[in-house]
Formats: C-alpha cells, sequence, structure tokens
C-alpha cells in the first residue's frame, strides 16, 4: 500500500452561448441552481485554502456570459460574478485548465478550427484569471484523438485529460500503472502527458457518494502501486442535482468534501488533494500509451463513436454542414489578397464567430432538440459568404 496516495479533482464547467440569459427568463429557478451551483465552489474551500485543491474548466461561453456587464447587472442579488471570478483567480485553490471557446468536441469538428476554438479561449482565460501560461487542457467532452497533439504542444500545453477507457498502454503496464500514473503520447514528432480520468469513480462522484466508501474504494484500487498514484477524477461541476443542491446534506461540498478535508487535516486519511502540475513536478510521467479517438461516457453512451452527437441523420447531416461551410470559408479567405483581408476583416470574422459557434458541443447532444441552433448560425454564414463572394466576383 502506498504511503501517500494524491488526488486531482477536476470539474467541468460549462454554459453554452446565451442558455443562463433564456434561463433567467423562461426557468428563473435553474438559471439560480446554476449560478449558485457556480459560486459555491469557492465559498466551500476558502476555510480549507491549505489543504484543498481543485482543477476547473469554464468553457469561454460560460466567461463571456459571467464578464458580461449587462448579465451581472441581471443576476445582481443572486450571485456576484465579479466576486466569483476573482475568488476563481485563488491559485492555492485552483488550477485553471484551457478549454475550447465554444466547448466542440475536437474530433468532430474541423481540424482548421481547432486552434482558433483554441486561442479564442485562452485570450478570454488570460484575461480573466491574470496569466500566460495554462498548463492543463480539458477537451469538451473529453473528445481527444491523437492528432490533437500537435496543436496542444503549439499552445503551450503540458498535459491534456483522457478517459481510461480510451488509453491503451504502448508497452507493459499492469492495470493500476496505466491508471494511475501519468503517461505519455506521442503523435508524429509531438509528445504530451496525458492524464488519465477513473471513469468508475468519477460516475460515482458524477452521482453522489459517501467519504466513508470513496477512501475503502481508493485504497483498494491502488493497494499494489509500488509508486506514487494520482486518482483523477473529472465530472461536470454544475449539472446534476448533487451540484446543484442547495442542501447542505445532499451536497457534493457540504456531504462528501467537506469529510474529506477533514480526514486530511486530522491525519486519518492517506489521500491528499493534489495539483497535477505539482504531482508533475515532482514525480514526472511514466511509459507511454496510445489514446483511442472517443470521449467520455455520457448515460447510457460509452463514448466511443461519439454516439451521443452522431446517433440520428439529423445530426450526422449538421455536423457534414459545418465541415462543408468551414473548408468554404477557409479557402475563400485563403485566396484573398492582404488589402482585401483588411478591407473585410470585419465581415470575416463575423462568418467565423458563427461557425465556431455552430459546433458547439450541445447543439449535437440533447438528440436533435438543439440541432436548429447550429443550423442557424451556419444558414446566417452562408449568407455572409454568398454576399462577399458577390461583391468581389469569386
Amino acid at each position: 500500500m502506498p504511503e501517500k496516495i494524491h488526488h486531482a479533482l477536476v470539474l467541468n464547467l460549462h454554459q453554452p452561448s446565451g442558455n443562463l440569459e433564456n434561463l433567467l427568463v423562461e426557468n428563473e429557478w435553474e438559471a439560480k441552481e446554476i449560478l449558485w451551483a457556480l459560486d459555491r465552489i469557492p465559498r466551500s474551500l476558502w476555510e480549507h485554502e491549505d489543504i484543498a485543491k481543485v482543477h476547473l474548466s469554464l468553457s469561454g461561453t460560460l466567461l463571456e456570459t459571467l464578464t458580461n456587464q449587462q448579465f451581472q447587472s441581471s443576476v445582481y442579488g443572486i450571485v456576484k460574478c465579479g466576486d466569483l471570478l476573482w475568488h476563481l483567480q485563488n491559485t492555492r485553490l485552483f488550477e485553471i485548465l484551457g478549454t475550447a471557446y465554444y466547448h466542440s468536441v475536437l474530433p468532430l469538428i474541423p481540424q482548421a478550427d481547432w486552434e482558433e476554438q483554441c486561442t479564442r479561449w485562452q485570450g478570454i482565460g488570460k484575461h480573466v484569471f491574470w496569466r500566460n501560461n495554462f498548463s492543463g487542457f480539458w477537451p469538451p467532452e473529453m473528445g481527444f484523438c491523437m492528432e490533437m497533439i500537435p496543436m496542444l504542444k503549439k499552445l503551450g500545453y503540458r498535459y491534456v485529460m483522457v478517459d481510461s477507457d480510451n488509453v491503451e498502454p504502448a508497452e507493459t503496464m499492469r492495470w493500476e500503472e496505466l491508471r494511475y500514473q501519468p503517461h505519455i503520447a506521442r503523435y508524429e514528432d509531438s509528445e504530451i502527458i496525458v492524464i488519465v480520468r477513473d471513469r468508475e469513480l468519477s460516475d460515482a462522484q458524477e452521482s453522489g457518494m459517501d467519504w466513508a466508501w470513496f477512501s475503502r474504494e481508493i485504497n483498494d484500487r491502488v493497494k499494489w502501486c509500488d509508486f506514487h498514484p494520482l486518482v483523477t477524477t473529472i465530472t461536470d461541476g454544475d449539472n446534476g442535482g448533487w451540484f446543484r443542491n442547495t442542501s447542505g446534506h445532499g451536497n457534493f461540498w457540504h456531504a462528501f468534501y467537506d469529510e474529506f478535508i477533514t480526514n486530511v487535516k486530522n491525519d486519518t486519511t492517506t489521500i491528499r488533494p493534489a495539483f497535477i502540475t505539482d504531482y508533475l513536478n515532482t514525480y514526472g510521467a511514466r511509459g507511454y500509451v496510445n489514446v483511442q479517438t472517443a470521449a467520455w461516457n455520457t448515460g447510457w453512451h460509452s463514448g466511443k463513436g461519439f454516439t451521443q452527437w452522431t446517433g440520428s441523420a439529423l445530426q450526422k447531416n449538421a455536423l457534414d454542414e459545418v465541415a462543408m461551410i468551414s473548408k468554404r470559408f477557409h479557402a475563400f479567405t485563403a485566396i484573398l489578397n492582404p488589402e482585401q483581408k483588411i478591407e473585410y476583416a470585419p465581415i470575416l470574422s463575423d462568418i467565423h464567430w458563427h461557425i465556431l459557434r455552430a459546433e458547439t458541443s450541445c447543439n449535437f447532444f440533447w438528440g436533435e432538440a438543439w440541432v436548429y441552433k447550429c443550423t442557424d448560425d451556419l444558414t446566417y454564414a452562408k449568407k455572409l459568404l454568398d454576399q462577399i463572394e458577390s461583391k468581389l466576383k469569386i
């Protein structure tokens, strides 16, 4: 049994563009639950600043909403968005992860848009969190493929999150070695560290668990580790009753995390909250792995084949339309001369913005219910492309 078990808690926070604003009008209670779930995170950790450590990924669209002055005014009395964002800058409590601005499942969208999705997030992330570097990358919906590695390295990321069911050893490894150590994945001439999410423990974190079970389960899983294990659990942090519940008796932070921290303070557990960056600085990464192209598990879907986002003809057709319009846009901009690019910069930016927003994962996640949001943005982008091409006679 290892003397010390490192636990990396990772929470994904995302709201699609305009969603919170719409909920305030159409379902105010749900909007309040979400905002309180966000605000509860730093509030639950203030008194544990010497011990607690949490990794957070906040989508660009969520940050865009929380930093909007009009939205801040509309929710005054529910939460103070400025205070919330200020508290999330606390580097003793939070390690902020980079992500894609519109929370797109990157392997499902055109590769030509990957970097723009990620650099746009870095732009708002650097502004909100007052830092220039983000060590870790959260691929939305844990949608990962090996082809992403060169882009992630180019943007300065040290590590990326992957799901345990999608990781395959490239050399001999025991089960616990594969799951509870950081590894290295290589694509062409680029390498990146991969952090492995424990799927089963993450499922429990998402649905509700108590400290005694969690402690027993982790200790049983790592008992044969002859190294310093890193146990990583990753879930949404603002969805589901376990995180939204306003009762202290049925909420992740008060029903589980407080007891976790109490045991750490009393030295009655060998499990310790850890930042991934600190772990890597001390212990590094071991062994090469390959990662299958897939996502994390959602509902009844394993993440293989991206069924959650591609299960119907309508979803597939919309993704095909995304690829077609994106390809057309990039081909068009490639033939413009420098003067034309400057002259038409505002309209080109408008077109690309709508294409990127059309790629939002939520447009496909809810079956066919939100596919219209994708097609609306693509229709607008296509209209502008038609106009500018006609004007330039291209």
